[in-house]
């Protein structure tokens, strides 16, 4: 099993910046890919960044160049600094992470950004 568990979110204002946090823990051999989704009040769950095992980054559109996503696998953490928040970036963030035994998620962290 695996577990991660969010933290860092809260309410900022607008131009503001917050960093989240996701640990994982549980018995597995390796991560391959992290990543932060997000969910705003009647909208789908969308993909904001995510980070393969080596580094690479990628990004949605709508927070490239805002948004910097970075793993540190000694520590099975994976972050995302958010800066210059907008009001549409309000939403609860969930951590995914891909395993070789399947796609796991955290319980998610409230962001809001109020303008």
């Amino acid at each position: 099993q695996v577990q991660l568990v969010e933290s860092g979110g809260g309410l900022v204002q607008a131009g503001g910046s917050l960093r989240l946090s996701c640990v994982a823990s549980g018995s597995f051999f390796s991560i391959y890919a992290m990543g932060w989704y997000r969910q705003a009040p009647g909208k789908q769950r969308e993909l904001v960044a995510t980070v393969s095992s080596g580094g690479d980054a990628g990004y949605a559109d709508s927070v490239k160049g805002r948004f910097t996503i970075s793993r540190d696998n000694a520590r099975k953490t994976v972050y995302l600094q958010m800066n210059s928040l907008k009001p549409e970036d309000t939403a609860v963030y969930y951590c995914n992470a891909r395993l070789v035994t399947g796609q796991y998620w955290g319980q998610g962290t409230q962001v809001t950004v109020s303008s």
